[in-house]
């Protein structure tokens, strides 16, 4: 069932990237360090955090002792935030085909992929990064 649940792979890094800033919130976290943690390219994940950079997501420091904090509390900034700052507004997907073929009258899936939509928008605008964040007080 592809289509159901699009989430890019720069939207899943900007995800994960953020939970590990929220769970660090007392220092700065360096590029090399989250691409080794999440195992993926650090060219990648430097553009990726550099676009939540941006948006205002996060703060980036330059230099040798430089990395990454988030700029707002956890408790102003949702899941949702993060997606939709990486992929835009998170649209509903009304058929798994690229060329629906039953006008959206009688899909075979009846409302499943409108109430998988509405879960995932749920889950996401209802998760706030101040749950990731750790007992460490700053």
């Amino acid at each position: 069932m592809s289509g159901v649940l699009k989430i890019s792979e720069a939207a899943s890094l900007a995800l994960h990237a953020v939970v590990h800033l929220a769970a660090n919130p007392c220092r700065l976290v360096s590029t090399g360090e989250m691409a080794s943690m999440l195992q993926v390219s650090e060219a990648h994940l430097s553009k990726v955090l550099q676009r939540l950079a941006k948006q205002g997501l996060v703060r980036s420091i330059r230099g040798p002792k430089g990395g990454f904090m988030l700029s707002k509390t956890g408790e102003r900034v949702t899941l949702l935030d993060v997606y939709e700052s990486i992929d835009g507004p998170l649209e509903p997907s009304n058929c798994l085909l690229k060329t629906p073929i039953c006008g959206g009258k009688k899909c075979v899936l009846g409302g499943l992929l409108d109430t998988v939509h509405r879960q995932v928008r749920e889950y996401l605008a209802g998760t706030k990064l101040s749950q990731y964040i750790g007992e460490e007080k700053c």
